[in-house]
Parts: C-alpha cells; sequence; structure tokens
C-alpha cells in the first residue's frame, strides 16, 4: 500500500497548495534536527548502486536524480531533504535582494494532469540570509545555487539593462562559496521583466562578459528558456561560446499553457503563471535532444527537468542527453519516496540494456 497516495496525500490536499508546501519546507527542516529520524528516513531512501554515479565538472552526484530550484527556495531545509536521496539540490531562485513574490495565491494543483501551475514570482529571502543558511549545512550532497533578478512588483519603475546584470554579479558573488555549482535563471516566466532581457544574444554575451571579470571557480550552468526554437539555440551556444566558464544547460518552464491538459479549461483558464508536470515532460524532452545534438559533448552537460517521476521519465532524458535530471512536481503527487523509487527504476533499465552506468547512457538516442 502506498502510505503517501492513500494517506498523507489526501491530508495535503486539503490545505491551500502553498500552505502544504510550507509545511514540507519545515518537516523538512526539523527532520535534520532529530537525528533518529534523519537516519531512519536514510536508510528507508537508499538505493546505493556505482552505477548511477554521475561527475560532473569535479562534482561527483551519487545519483543523477536531483531536486530542483522552487521546492527549497531560500535554502532553509537542505539537510533534511537530502535524507530523501536526491543525489544533488538546487536552491532557489536566490536574487541578490529579497523578494515577497507575486501575490497570492500563487500555486495551483491541477491533479487529473499531474500538474502545477506556478505563479510565486520568485519569492525568496535574499542571498545574504541564504548565503548564511547554506554555510551552516551538514549534508554532503552537492548544493546548487539558481540566481536570478530580484523580483519587485508589477509596479516598481523598470529597471536598466546595467542594473539587472550587476544584480546577477552581485548575487554569484554572495553565493559563490556556499554552492558546489551555480544555476543562472535566464527565463523566469513568472515576471514580467525576466522573460526576454537574456533572448537578445547581446544581453546574453554582456552577462557572461561581466562574470568573466569575476573568478567563476565553481562549475556554472544557464537556465534558458524552451521557448524560441532552434534557432534560439544556436545563438546561445554561440553567445557562451568563449567564455570557459560556462559548463550547461538547463531549460525554465514556458509562461503560459502550452501543452493539451485532462482538466476542465474552467479551472485554468484565468490562472496565471507556468506550467509544470507531466504536462511539459515532451515539450522538455525535444529541447534536450535539440540541444544535445547541437552542444559540443566535451564541454557542456545538460540538467533535464519536466516531467520526472518515475525511472522510465529520468533514463528518458538521460537517453536524449541529459548528464542528470530534475524533479519537484513528482515530490507533490508521488510523495517522498518517489526518489528510491526512480534510482531502482534507472537500475533496472541500465541492467536490461546492458549500460554499466549512467554516463554511458547518455545520449544515445541522439547519435
Amino acid at each position: 500500500m502506498n502510505v503517501y497516495k492513500n494517506w498523507l496525500r489526501p491530508t495535503l490536499f486539503r490545505l491551500d497548495p502553498e500552505q502544504a508546501h510550507d509545511l514540507a519546507i519545515d518537516l523538512a527542516a526539523r527532520t535534520s534536527d532529530l537525528s533518529f529520524v534523519d537516519e531512519a528516513l536514510r536508510r528507508s531512501t537508499a538505493v546505493r548502486d556505482p552505477r548511477l554515479r554521475v561527475d560532473l565538472d569535479g562534482l561527483s552526484f551519487e545519483t543523477p536524480v536531483g531536486l530542483a530550484a522552487g521546492y527549497d527556495k531560500s535554502g532553509r531545509a537542505v539537510d533534511g531533504l537530502s535524507a530523501l536521496g536526491f543525489g544533488h539540490i538546487e536552491v532557489g531562485s536566490v536574487s541578490r535582494d529579497p523578494s515577497d513574490g507575486n501575490p497570492k495565491p500563487r500555486l495551483f494543483r491541477l491533479p487529473e494532469d499531474e500538474a502545477v501551475i506556478v505563479h510565486y514570482g520568485l519569492q525568496n529571502d535574499g542571498a545574504d540570509v541564504v548565503r548564511s543558511r547554506l554555510l551552516k549545512r551538514r549534508t554532503s550532497t552537492p548544493i546548487g545555487g539558481n540566481i536570478v533578478k530580484t523580483n519587485r512588483g508589477i509596479d516598481a519603475p523598470a529597471e536598466s539593462a546595467d542594473e539587472i546584470l550587476r544584480e546577477y554579479v552581485d548575487a554569484v558573488r554572495i553565493l559563490h562559496d556556499c554552492s558546489d555549482y551555480l544555476m543562472l535563471n535566464l527565463s523566469c516566466p513568472n515576471t514580467e521583466d525576466g522573460r526576454d532581457f537574456f533572448a537578445d544574444p547581446g544581453n546574453m554575451r554582456e552577462m557572461m562578459a561581466r562574470l568573466a571579470e569575476v573568478t567563476v571557480q565553481r562549475p556554472l550552468y544557464l537556465k534558458v528558456s524552451p521557448l524560441g526554437g532552434d534557432e534560439a539555440l544556436e545563438q546561445l551556444l554561440e553567445a557562451v561560446e568563449p567564455f570557459g566558464f560556462v559548463r550547461g544547460f538547463a531549460f525554465n518552464l514556458a509562461p503560459g499553457v502550452h501543452a493539451s491538459l485532462r482538466t476542465d479549461k474552467r479551472v485554468w483558464g484565468e490562472l496565471r503563471g507556468a506550467l509544470a508536470g507531466k504536462p511539459v515532460e515532451e515539450q522538455m524532452n525535444d529541447r534536450i535532444r535539440s540541444l544535445y545534438g547541437r552542444m559540443d559533448r566535451s564541454r557542456y552537460a545538460i540538467i533535464g527537468v519536466g516531467g520526472v517521476s518515475s525511472g522510465e521519465d529520468a533514463y528518458r532524458k538521460i537517453r536524449l542527453g541529459a548528464s542528470a535530471v530534475q524533479l519537484l512536481t513528482a515530490l507533490v503527487y508521488e510523495g517522498p519516496w518517489v526518489v528510491k523509487r526512480i534510482h531502482e527504476g534507472l537500475c533496472g533499465l541500465l541492467e536490461r540494456d546492458g549500460f554499466g552506468s549512467v554516463s554511458d547512457a547518455v545520449g544515445v538516442d541522439v547519435g
């Protein structure tokens, strides 16, 4: 019997989605302070198999399955969340300055589609507070710092290009030494001014040039829009090619709903935000395939995001070119032991297809 689906999820789904999410973060934060609970949870989620190990840019991930940014927005619960068996945890998105995000309600469940619509608007406690928390962490699980520009609200005056770029650089400086890798969120779907700025190759090049003046000693990844087609990917690769500190990419959610849903449109048609979960899986897989087919595979890696809730889902992204994957919505619908099930499923699929490791399977369906 699935305890989460039969008992815990019905209780959580009676709560407002954001309230349930906050409760989960509070529980994870407290779990790490109760050693007997933490140890029991780690034993119940552990899948130790050397085939799952992934090495990227000097970082060793015990498994390729990570927690995506958006779950622990301000680094409050990384120790507790690491007990679920993740190979890495990405915190954020974190801006230089604190942000309250968008007005509530800003998180909506679509259970028929195993999806959510997210309109948080980059709520977080700010880079200085997050840094202080990450420096105190006990977990050895690699932590990524997802960095973004501060959302100051729809009524705030527009910021100049110089101000936007300076904010990113400032946040990189603050989070650099407390993160194992950095992910620049260059395409937030939930703020008006965060969507299109870096679609301009000139802005992208200027961002990279400014970062080149900072001694970036952590692997740096770029989280970019899945929209724009193959031409946008070509422009991205051309813009970052001179900057060797850029080590890979992930795709962000797209604003709005770009998928067919089972849920009646009357439920979601007026909601603002980005769709996340199973319905975006094929769109994200297509982008992974296209990027992997164009990029320098000896230099870059892809972290695959979007619709991962099973070993088969993770394996598909890996075969299309992802060196690691991340999940978030699966925790809402499948619960904390989904990570273990994905690991077990991956091991079975690697065994079936004769691969000695996850890395051996990366990109085999692209050629």
